[in-house]
């Protein structure tokens, strides 16, 4: 296994100094993100280290330079969009440059591409699924195609009124996993598992790893801490928001020295990416250096 960054919580640095830093505090890889150049369209999203628009093998090579130079690996390519968005414009635009990260990944000798499956957040997961099917199956296969692994992250992207009721990532939970990967059946086509959505939910996070080994392609490091005397005021019923909190490895709800043993004994030797969303830090570039240092000691005796 290596360890590393996801480079979306360092927005300010470039593509260099992200490596530069990651070189630094002796993290092997970073998870780079490429959305579209301009605007956050929310919270930890918007970042652009690699603009793939446009992308050439030039460009793939100056990259590949970059990395060379700090002795740092990129773990994949991330974006992580709503493909299923109701507004079909928003869709296609996501699903669209989603292939182009693809294409980057490949020209990049990269395996990996994570990224949300995306839904309609008014529909049922049932409803869902013809338009899942619609826009995933051609997906998988223009990844196949270029030989990368698409992971998807399990996060429900249910926090706020902006989600409710159903979340905008339908691929949460084994029961949904099996259908997917039943329904399409590629070994390109897995997860990118954040063990944090799993204390969430109010799952153990070690559950599905023993099933679901073969489709751990990417792993994020990120924790979370559930207020339980705010869900004795709110219920579990209230928005996720009113009753969870964000934090890095060590400071919250699960216990990674058995989620790391237990990634060890399914036989996982992938990349395992320091996620921060923890504000405790502050919401300062150096705030979120320090968490990166501090996650990084936690995790840091699991690795060779």
């Amino acid at each position: 296994m290596k360890l590393g960054l996801v480079s979306a919580i360092l927005p300010e640095l470039s593509l260099e100094e992200v490596l530069k830093f990651a070189a630094a505090e002796r993290l092997a890889c970073v998870e780079v993100m490429c959305w579209p150049a301009g605007k956050a369209e929310r919270k930890y999203a918007g970042v652009t280290h690699i603009d793939v628009t446009g992308f050439t093998r030039a460009k793939a090579d100056d990259v590949n330079a970059l990395c060379a130079r700090h002795g740092v690996g990129i773990s994949g390519l991330g974006y992580y969009p709503n493909p299923l968005d109701p507004d079909p414009a928003v869709a296609r635009k996501a699903t669209g440059h989603l292939k182009a990260v693809i294409r980057a990944a490949e020209m990049l000798g990269l395996k990996n591409v994570n990224t949300f499956m995306g839904r309609d957040w008014r529909q049922t997961v049932d409803e869902n699924w013809p338009r899942f099917l619609r826009t995933w199956k051609p997906l998988i296969a223009f990844a196949e195609d270029h030989g990368i692994k698409v992971g998807i992250e399990n996060c429900p992207m249910l926090f706020t009124a902006q989600e409710w009721p159903g979340g905008k990532n339908l691929m949460t939970t084994p029961v949904i996993w099996r259908r997917a990967f039943g329904d399409i059946p590629s070994r390109h086509f897995g997860l990118n598992y954040d063990p944090s959505h799993f204390v969430l939910q109010g799952m153990d996070p070690l559950s599905p790893l023993r099933e679901f080994k073969s489709k751990l392609f990417h792993l994020h490091a990120k924790d979370v801490r559930i207020r339980r005397e705010r869900i004795n005021d709110v219920g579990v019923f209230a928005l996720p928001l009113e009753w969870h909190q964000p934090r890095i490895p060590g400071y919250g709800d699960t216990d990674w020295a058995r989620f790391m043993a237990a990634v060890t004994e399914v036989g996982y030797d992938g990349p395992v990416c320091i996620e921060v969303e923890d504000d405790t830090f502050g919401r300062t570039l150096e705030g979120r250096k320090a968490a990166v240092k501090i996650a990084r000691n936690v995790l840091q005796p699991f690795f060779v």
